[in-house]
């Protein structure tokens, strides 16, 4: 009985130790929050070629992570470019990033929308990257590359706009 006790309770701290390893395995994606410099990356557009995050520096950007299947998102697509022809000329840079689909979906969302800033379509590594865990979520930047701003879930359009303005 002695025996079963220490067992057990060397494995519960084996357990314990492979939490403890599991939870500071997934906080590789800590360099993403809120004032720390966006990740470089590069993922196909959805109208063909390469898009990178490169081609953004020095601009206040607004990353917009979004499915086609997802409610929110559909809600949100007509706003986002809105704020595109309000906030385009004053040197905002709007990136849809679709979420594990191929790029006909995206493209067909581009169309319904008639969405005119880039749409990327991620393979999972954006997904990796940014520890994203739901839809939609919301990234801006500062144009130094700075997140400034991160939000998982829908936001109202005043929000929305509110952060872009901060941004600019």
């Amino acid at each position: 009985m002695k025996q079963l006790r220490s067992l057990a309770a060397a494995l519960a701290a084996m357990a314990a130790l492979a939490a403890l390893a599991a939870c500071s395995a997934s906080s590789s994606n800590v360099g993403i929050a809120v004032g720390n410099t966006a990740p470089a990356w590069s993922d196909p557009l959805s109208t063909g070629g390469e898009f990178t995050f490169a081609s953004l520096r020095g601009s206040p950007v607004y990353l917009n992570f979004f499915a086609t299947w997802c409610p929110p998102c559909n809600e949100e697509a007509p706003w986002i470019e809105t704020l595109q022809h309000r906030y385009g000329p004053r040197g905002l840079r709007i990136v849809g990033i679709d979420m594990q689909e191929n790029a006909l979906l995206a493209q067909r969302f581009r169309a319904k929308y008639r969405l005119t800033y880039p749409v990327v379509v991620d393979s999972g590594t954006l997904q990796d990257l940014y520890n994203i865990n739901g839809l939609p979520v919301h990234v801006f930047i500062a144009r130094d590359g700075t997140i400034r701003r991160l939000v998982v879930g829908e936001m109202a359009k005043s929000e929305i706009e509110s952060a872009v303005k901060s941004l600019l």
